[in-house]
């Protein structure tokens, strides 16, 4: 928990407090249904909810906006994300529904009120976003392919509106075709070893009526 307030030192009381609420929840929740590798649930702040926030530290989102979690898996990134932004709405979806069990457990437990939880597929996804965000779910061209026409028109951050994605390792190859595609080092944020190859990867995605 010391790594969150050190790098985001103006949390709230109550952010505080959700952030420090995580650990036991996960570690209650993945006793039952196992939605983090037994290894990570002991770096859960760092691994997961550090990660997460590192979309945080690239694009910082604006009240009103809404945003979408493809594949939330437990929730990252976005619970991590929705404790930060709490006047920004964010939809969680994932295929498994045990796995939506988990998130709008933990969401209800802390209290968040900017959270929507449901099992969906992103092609099946209704509605348009500011960004829609994820973490390795599966590679950019097919993540491009769920959510094409799911950005919204009107742009109201610095970056244009589109994806933001979470993704290790070389990326050259699979952003071939993704000119576009900023990527932004986590290590230019976070100091720890785990962030070395960890990239937010920025692609705008076009407006479609």
């Amino acid at each position: 928990m010391h790594e969150i307030l050190h790098y985001f030192s103006d949390l709230s009381p109550q952010q505080t407090e959700q952030f420090q609420a995580l650990e036991a929840l996960y570690k209650d929740w993945n006793a039952k249904i196992n939605v983090i590798s037994r290894k990570d649930i002991d770096e859960l702040y760092i691994r997961h909810v550090l990660h997460s926030l590192g979309i945080a530290k690239v694009q910082p989102f604006v009240s009103g906006a809404q945003v979408m979690d493809v594949g939330t898996g437990g929730g990252f990134p976005g619970i991590p994300l929705a404790i930060m932004f709490p006047e920004t709405q964010f939809y969680l979806i994932d295929v498994i529904q045990k796995k939506i069990k988990v998130v709008q457990a933990v969401a209800d437990a802390l209290g968040l009120k900017n959270l929507k939880a449901e099992q969906l597929r992103a092609e099946n996804a209704q509605g348009s976003y500011d960004f829609i965000i994820s973490r390795a779910v599966t590679n950019m061209p097919d993540f491009v392919g769920w959510v094409k026409g799911k950005t919204k028109k009107l742009q109201q951050h610095e970056l244009s509106n589109g994806i933001l994605y979470l993704k290790g390792g070389d990326l050259t190859q699979e952003l071939a075709d993704f000119p576009k595609a900023t990527q932004y080092q986590l290590s230019d944020y976070f100091k720890e070893e785990f962030f070395e190859t960890k990239k937010v990867v920025h692609l705008p995605l076009k407006y479609k009526p």
